[in-house]
């Protein structure tokens, strides 16, 4: 009998730590990270860029110097501005500090969207590289979604010898835009199309509520370390800010 007892005073006992909660170990289960997907995707972006870079023509150099900013949407395909998708999703560093003229910060997550865009990548994964060259442009992209071709100049970007040649346009173009499909680089049209801070991104890598301008502008949070590739391959090849 004094078994039986002890059976049911354990079984009590039991019941009552389930209804309360008190004392009772927790079984930890792994869950997938939530910022997986932007951490891949920051990964591909410098790998994307550290290959643009020490391609024979890449981008000029001078050019990339007087850059504030550096976009870069890895893998990106037709479908992305025909359904959405993921497929229009990429990354921008800048140059920290009010006037941009800093060394490369952490990254914020960026959306390209609509336009022609799709018709000239065709149905192969491109790699877009596009380059903000003065703090109007970087600016806008902090704030708020911007029309290349209207509320910002875009031009296709020279590369190697013909930065020379081109001058007048990058003078005036407020972003320079290149692609790589197929192992070609070249400079690529954007017009048209829309880029646009991905808040949501942003807040799943970081585990918090941020905005494009805290992040660049305000150094609100570090780099994660997926980071590591693009923000030092920057480094490296642009440490200071030209004029």
């Amino acid at each position: 009998m004094k078994t039986i007892h002890n059976k049911v005073c354990s079984f009590g006992l039991l019941g009552a730590l389930a209804l309360t909660g008190a004392a009772w170990p927790r079984i930890s289960f792994a869950k997938p990270a939530d910022d997986q997907k932007e951490n891949d995707r920051i990964r591909n972006a410098g790998t994307v860029l550290n290959e643009v870079l020490n391609v024979p023509d890449d981008i000029p150099r001078d050019l990339l110097h007087k850059a504030r900013c550096v976009i870069v949407l890895p893998s990106v395909m037709k479908a992305a501005f025909v359904v959405g998708g993921d497929y229009g999703r990429g990354v921008m560093v800048c140059r920290t500090g009010h006037d941009f003229n800093g060394a490369w910060g952490a990254p914020t997550m960026m959306a390209l969207e609509g336009g022609s865009v799709g018709l000239q990548i065709g149905g192969e994964a491109t790699d877009l590289v596009i380059l903000v060259m003065n703090n109007r442009g970087a600016d806008s992209l902090l704030h708020s979604k911007v029309k290349l071709g209207a509320d910002a100049s875009v031009a296709a970007g020279p590369k190697g010898r013909e930065a020379q040649a081109d001058t007048d346009i990058n003078m005036r173009a407020e972003m320079l835009s290149y692609s790589r499909s197929r192992g070609v680089f070249a400079g690529i049209s954007l017009e048209g199309t829309t880029l646009r801070p991905d808040g949501e991104a942003n807040r799943r890598l970081y585990g918090k509520n941020v905005s494009a301008s805290a992040i660049i502008q305000e150094s609100k949070v570090s780099a994660p370390e997926s980071a590591h590739m693009l923000v030092t391959t920057l480094q490296e090849a642009s440490p200071h800010l030209r004029s």
